[in-house]
């Protein structure tokens, strides 16, 4: 097979074959056209425009397949020359779309609004990412439509730069060379190009004007007087219910709303309230920061919240609600974080972050996590910011003292991290924002002014997950030294858990056992993550071999009760190649088995909670234990 790319012969691709690739990548082709789509479109008729784009992609009868395209090796979707003509088609529209309207040539039909698709009354875009989502969509705004083509299609289509560049002609770029020299300026975030902010297969929906909607003839007289009492509320002291910033204009009220929206009501608690009360989560938390006092900033952010606008960038944690607040919050924070106006603010149920530039309000965001239930550990720190890789946290004001460790590396010192006045950290690395290899997992370690010491690690949302060890009835901190030797080899196992709402992780080494031909002794380990919500907690079977640093993944359980505070038994096996050469079904229980079966490909039945019995490379065993109270434990799956 040769290694250069060596374009193959045009080929007549018929009407057939390419809707058949449209068909079966038609997410991909969406994103793709959506990328290349400017941002001043407005994400309503971005999301329209990239599915039009997409669906008119296909060729009239039959067209040759586009020279020196696709390379010979390539496999799947890449050697598919109905999915490269469709692709080409769509960067050729969309770069089309991109082109400004002139009085000197009649408008291309890419260039025009949709006919089809049509939405009417609901405005669609999709699911809202983080601030690395927004800074990277308003980088490619800054490109031109062929860089910003070369940019998404060497990050998405991992194109090699001399098809890229032939791919980019095809589509009518003129200077392929210089659309990549562009691109390159924008740093590759293969990652972020793939994330939900743009899928626009994947939406938000949200209503139109529901008051122009409703309006009709018979009504004029009404709606006309609905509008006048409106413009009076606008001009009322105190600001009446006009647009604030980034957020979207109410055209209604009531007392209990307007008491929510309130910033003379906000709920602030005494700094030293945490000392007295029986209570220690955010309850207790009291107002800090340099902006707590700026009324205008906390007005924005509790109208943001109550409606935010079409610009907002709105994320929540699964099964976090985000609607409006029902009363007064508290106010947690208000200051300025890195290059942002940030305010913290809690009901009861929920952590909002509002965040807006400093100068202006465009870009501004608004972030939400549940956090009800939460005790002093979870109750420890919050998100202020994400920049450049790395996060900030506000700390309870029960911590005494912060740090960052690595917990790849047990035996590592900690690096202590500066504590200002009202609880902020400096920033520390992130392991959430950082995809690829997994040489680092740097979490931070909090200490309380009681002494107690935790902690605590980053995996993508506004509260971090806080860390423990031990069986599943009574896990402790995970920070003395045999814990962090017990999470050292299963820390990457954590990036699976990024973005799911997880309240606390917790790592359970259930077994060791000796393995075949005196290659020493492997650790079976379970790793849990309970969310916030309840549901949809996630248990991960490991096993690591001594010659291993790391941890494998053996089994993976789903919203199940193994090895958890109602079920504390787990059961996984393993095929494991020796020194030797020689290859074996490794399974191990918790002690609670008293012994072990396996069937199917391979046989056998040990008593004790380890088994080890000779297998073939590709073996499909099943696997049973018996529980001492006699009943059966399956397989974690």
């Amino acid at each position: 097979m040769q290694s250069q790319d060596v374009a193959p012969r045009p080929t007549a691709i018929d009407v057939t074959t390419a809707e058949a690739a449209l068909v079966e990548h038609y997410p991909r082709l969406a994103r793709l056209a959506y990328l290349t789509l400017p941002a001043t479109l407005g994400r309503n008729r971005r999301v329209l425009t990239a599915h039009s784009l997409v669906q008119r992609a296909l060729p009239h009868g039959r067209t040759p397949t586009p020279p020196a395209v696709i390379p010979a090796q390539s496999k799947g979707r890449e050697g598919d020359p109905g999915y490269a003509l469709v692709r080409t088609r769509v960067i050729r529209t969309a770069l089309d779309a991109a082109r400004p309207l002139t009085f000197r040539a009649w408008p291309r039909r890419a260039q025009l609004p949709a006919l089809l698709p049509q939405v009417r009354g609901l405005r669609l875009f999709p699911r809202s990412g983080g601030g690395d989502e927004a800074a990277l969509d308003q980088a490619l705004s800054t490109l031109s439509a062929p860089a910003r083509a070369a940019y998404v299609l060497r990050g998405l289509e991992r194109l090699p730069d001399e098809v890229l560049r032939e791919v980019l002609a095809a589509a009518g770029v003129t200077n392929p060379d210089g659309a990549l020299r562009e691109a390159a300026a924008v740093p590759a975030q293969e990652l972020l190009l793939g994330s939900r902010e743009f899928d626009p297969c994947t939406l938000h929906a949200r209503p139109t004007d529901l008051m122009r909607r409703r309006q009709h003839t018979r009504a004029a007289l009404a709606a006309a007087a609905a509008a006048l009492v409106c413009g009076a509320l606008l001009v009322l002291p105190g600001g009446g219910w006009g647009p604030d910033g980034a957020a979207a204009p109410a055209y209604a009220q009531n007392p209990s709303a307007r008491a929510a929206l309130d910033p003379g009501k906000l709920t602030r608690v005494a700094p030293t309230a945490w000392r007295t009360s029986p209570r220690t989560d955010f309850s207790v938390w009291p107002a800090r920061g340099d902006r707590a006092g700026d009324t205008a900033l906390l007005r924005r952010a509790l109208a943001v919240w109550a409606r935010p606008g079409e610009s907002v960038q709105v994320s929540a944690t699964p099964g976090t609600p985000s609607g409006g607040p029902a009363g007064p919050p508290q106010l947690l924070y208000a200051g300025e974080v890195d290059a942002a106006r940030v305010v913290l603010l809690y009901d009861g149920l929920r952590i909002v972050r509002y965040a807006e530039p400093v100068s202006g309000t465009e870009g501004a965001a608004l972030d939400f996590a549940r956090v009800d239930g939460a005790g002093r550990a979870e109750a420890a720190a919050v998100v202020l910011g994400r920049a450049d890789g790395n996060v900030r946290y506000l700390t309870a004001p029960w911590i005494g003292r912060a740090g960052e460790r690595d917990l790849l590396k047990p035996t590592a010192g900690v690096m202590d991290l500066h504590r200002t006045a009202d609880g902020t950290v400096s920033p520390l690395a992130s392991p959430a924002t950082r995809p690829g290899s997994c040489t680092s997992w740097n979490v931070l370690q909090l200490t309380d002014r009681s002494g107690g010491t935790r902690l605590m690690t980053d995996l993508g949302e506004l509260t971090p997950a806080h860390l423990t060890v031990g069986r599943p009835a009574a896990p402790r901190e995970a920070a003395g030294a045999a814990a962090l030797r017990t999470w050292a080899p299963f820390a990457c196992s954590l990036a699976s858990q990024r973005g799911q709402g997880v309240r606390t992780v917790n790592a359970w080494q259930y077994a060791r056992q000796p393995l075949p031909g005196g290659s020493g002794e492997g650790a079976w380990v379970c790793t849990r993550a309970e969310t916030w919500r309840g549901g949809g907690a996630g248990a991960l079977a490991q096993f690591r071999a001594p010659s291993s640093a790391y941890g494998a993944v053996t089994a993976k359980g789903q919203d199940s009760p193994a090895c958890g505070p109602k079920d504390p038994h787990v059961l996984a096996g393993v095929l494991w190649k020796s020194d030797a050469g020689a290859w074996y079904l490794l399974a191990a229980a918790d002690r609670g088995a008293v012994s072990m079966r396996a069937t199917g490909a391979v046989t056998g039945e040990v008593e004790g909670h380890t088994l080890a019995l000779p297998a073939k490379p590709d073996a499909k065993p099943e696997l049973t234990a018996t529980l001492g109270d006699g009943k059966t434990l399956d397989h974690l799956r």
